[in-house]
């Protein structure tokens, strides 16, 4: 018989309103988008301080970091924690998909900086240069690497440096990492492979609403959704692929 793969999420965000009523929740976004059937998936609210216990983390065979309202570089006493279990899993070889704050929280225990986005926040959808010489032939991308590929940007926070220990995937015109990996365990994207266009758009008008960016903004950030789409089966297929352990090197 095969063995059951076990994986689990870390959620460091809340559930919006949206996502309950149209998902159940960011947990099922994210099983429905990176899951497969006959898995088991865990949810651990990282943000309320639910953590699994060091003896039982050999049982998973993956974990995913979430995106975060909370800053990477932050002391609070969850993301201390979320800092070290990650240090644990790196020790282990562990593979750790971080997804956005994820991204940064991978950089930070590594060594790389972290901080406010040097050119600003990035909301909307953005096509990703892909560094191609980075990128083994047979990869988690596939048989075929694409030259650039386009995915939802939703932050405020960034890589400002990565560690020597980590190789650069992915870079744009707004952030200079958009995607890394640290050998063959840790892979980290800045962008979200999970989200949709309904997704986004809660956001950007819960956003304004608190304030926090002005309407004409906001506008701009839906209009890049108008006439695209993000490649949201490459970003599937990438993501599987490293979780799941089907090929090594990015």
């Amino acid at each position: 018989m095969v063995e059951q793969k076990r994986f689990a999420l870390f959620l460091a965000s809340c559930d919006s309103a949206l996502v309950k009523k149209a998902y159940g929740g960011y947990f099922n976004v994210f099983v429905s988008t990176f899951g497969e059937e006959g898995e088991r998936w865990d949810l651990f609210r990282v943000i309320n301080g639910e953590f699994p216990e060091e003896k039982d983390l050999d049982k998973y065979d993956g974990f995913v970091i979430s995106g975060s309202l909370h800053d990477a570089f932050a002391d609070d006493d969850w993301i201390i924690k979320l800092c070290s279990l990650c240090q644990k899993l790196d020790v282990m070889k562990k593979k750790v998909l971080g997804i956005c704050f994820g991204h940064q929280i991978l950089s930070r225990i590594r060594g790389g900086k972290i901080g406010r986005a040097s050119r600003g926040a990035d909301l909307g959808l953005r096509s990703i240069r892909i560094a191609t010489d980075a990128v083994k032939p047979g990869g988690y991308f596939g048989d075929k690497t694409p030259s650039s590929l386009a995915i939802i940007k939703c932050h405020q926070d960034e890589v400002w440096e990565l560690p020597e220990s980590a190789t650069l995937l992915a870079y744009s015109d707004k952030c200079n990492v958009e995607m890394a990996s640290y050998g063959d365990h840790f892979l980290s994207i800045q962008g979200h492979p999970e989200y949709n266009k309904e997704i986004l758009f809660e956001i950007i008008d819960r956003v304004v609403s608190l304030k926090l960016m002005e309407q004409d903004l906001a506008d701009k950030a839906k209009a890049t959704m108008e006439d695209a789409e993000p490649d949201r089966k490459q970003w599937q297929t990438l993501c599987k692929n490293f979780l799941k352990g089907r090929t090594n090197q990015v």
